[in-house]
């Protein structure tokens, strides 16, 4: 069993192994950062409201709580030496909570940013970070209003809690504008100019204690239903795309101030210019390629980073497509249809309970091209999607 040493972390000072690190939320990120954690010689203790969390079975401590029983929190924090997260539906309060005992990375300002639309499109727009026109609105009144000055199409997202294509709906020339309020069910929107783009793209950037920062390769985004569907490594874009989205990565890490790990969503659009969509502070579902393509995961870079040692290399080793796996079909398919494919890497994330647009796990397919190992995901996806004989 580890235990937290006694000695007092400091902003500056590393984390060793041997220590332990606390992830609030035990998800499928939570249960590859513990992988990553426990190969690294960390002590692992992962606090989750859900008793069968996925990143459970890897815990030395699990700790069953809401993340609003701030002295569970608290007890959980001084636990540890220091605490990451897994995504950004946690409560401002429980992190500053956890800031009071113990290091918490990325710190709290940040995913108090990352995890409301409306501050984190006045923090782009704030430091001349190119993204989408919007508005804030709070009525269909102001709906109105700002349509009238962004123009249609557009898209109205709720300020808080939306992803995977939650919270958010095209509007188009003629809507009823009321309807489209209510339907929302959300006290404050950003309308959002639509952006006609040739694809979606994302860039996962760590940025380690002393400021150094290192960017994976750009993964080209394809989504289904507003759900990811495949991650194409090498993106299908130019060089000069790839070292522009990375180049933007990096500094949106470093006017955030970041210690960790960030993910980066852009469109690219027609004319060739990117746009920041989203930011994500924390590893990312695009990012999943690099724990069998890249010579470092995404996962052991955010604990290199958060734990103040130096970054690893994010050489990509073969060319790479992952593609998620959902419980839309019927589930449990035969693996062994996986495991015929030499180049393909089955993760399963250990959820007891499929349904539709729940991540269940994923493949990464390595192959010599981007062509082929797309050609060889579709055959697995026929394959698996037919009926087991």
């Amino acid at each position: 069993m580890f235990h937290k040493p006694n000695a007092s972390p400091t902003e500056t000072n590393s984390i060793p192994p041997g220590a332990v690190i606390g992830i609030l939320g035990g998800g499928q990120l939570g249960r590859m950062l513990a992988i990553a954690g426990r190969r690294m010689g960390y002590g692992i203790h992962v606090f989750d409201p859900d008793s069968n969390a996925p990143a459970r079975g890897l815990a030395d401590c699990f700790v069953c709580a809401g993340f609003e029983d701030l002295a569970a929190v608290r007890s959980f924090a001084s636990a540890v030496n220091l605490v990451v997260y897994e995504f950004e539906n946690i409560p401002r309060a429980a992190l500053e909570e956890a800031a009071l005992v113990t290091l918490v990375r990325p710190r709290p300002e940040v995913l108090h940013i990352c995890q409301n639309r409306e501050r984190e499109k006045v923090f782009l727009r704030s430091r001349g970070i190119p993204c989408a026109p919007f508005r804030v609105v709070d009525s269909a009144a102001a709906l109105a209003t700002a349509l009238g000055e962004i123009g249609t199409p557009a898209v109205l997202k709720t300020a808080d809690f939306g992803y995977d294509g939650k919270g958010q709906v095209k509007i188009g020339a003629g809507d009823d504008l009321p309807a489209v309020w209510a339907a929302l069910g959300a006290p404050r929107g950003v309308l959002e100019a639509w952006i006609s783009h040739r694809c979606e793209l994302s860039v996962v950037v760590a940025r380690g204690v002393g400021g150094d920062c290192v960017a994976f390769p750009p993964a080209e985004n394809i989504h289904r239903n507003h759900i990811l569907d495949l991650s194409i490594v090498p993106g299908r874009f130019s060089a000069d795309v790839s070292r522009e989205a990375s180049r933007l990565a990096c500094r949106v890490a470093e006017e955030l101030g970041l210690t960790g790990l960030l993910a980066v969503e852009f469109f690219l659009c027609d004319n060739g210019d990117l746009i920041v969509n989203e930011l994500a502070p924390r590893p990312h579902n695009s990012g999943h390629f690099t724990f069998d393509a890249c010579v470092t995961s995404q996962f052991e870079q955010h604990l290199r980073a958060a734990c103040g040692y130096a970054l690893g290399s994010p050489q990509l080793l073969s060319p790479v497509v992952m593609w998620n796996l959902l419980g839309d079909v019927p589930w449990n398919p035969d693996w062994s249809r996986v495991f015929q494919d030499p180049g393909a890497k089955l993760h399963l994330y250990g959820k007891a309970q499929a349904r539709p647009g729940r991540k269940m796990g994923h493949v990464c397919l390595l192959a010599p091209g981007i062509d082929e190992a797309l050609a060889r995901i579709e055959t697995l996806r026929q394959t698996l999607n037919s009926p087991v004989s």
